[in-house]
């Protein structure tokens, strides 16, 4: 357990990009046959945990250094009067709307055409026995 929260609160930027995924809703999950991916700037998600469970919105930034993506409309007033963006955990979120570039699209496709390599082998081991 320490040494498990050591490498999550310890980690560098690239692996905090991993740890910030979010699941896709169930009609990208069919149409790309992935079940989560990385969040980013200008995804669309919906809240699915929380004080704003079922409000949508788009990402307007990721901060990887603490662990939280600021999502356009959730807002609350600070007691100067200020608003401010709260910060919503990238596990707390689907992922209804991508925004793919050429990178992106990429990443989808290797890790669907692997999944599907997995679901393969998983059928070829079922014969084994």
């Amino acid at each position: 357990r320490r040494k498990n929260r050591k490498a999550h609160f310890g980690a560098h930027s690239e692996a905090r990009r991993k740890l910030m995924s979010a699941s896709l809703s169930k009609e990208l999950q069919a149409r790309h046959g992935v079940r989560s991916m990385a969040v980013r700037k200008d995804d669309e998600v919906m809240v699915v945990r929380g004080t704003y469970k079922s409000r949508e919105g788009k990402i307007i930034g990721c901060f990887r250094k603490k662990f939280v993506i600021h999502v356009e409309r959730l807002t609350r007033e600070k007691v100067t009067g200020a608003q401010v963006h709260v910060g919503i955990p990238a596990s707390n979120v689907v992922i209804t709307k991508l925004k793919l570039d050429k990178d992106r699209k990429a990443k989808l496709e290797a890790k669907s055409k692997n999944k599907a390599a997995a679901k393969k082998e998983d059928a070829t081991m079922s014969n084994v026995d």
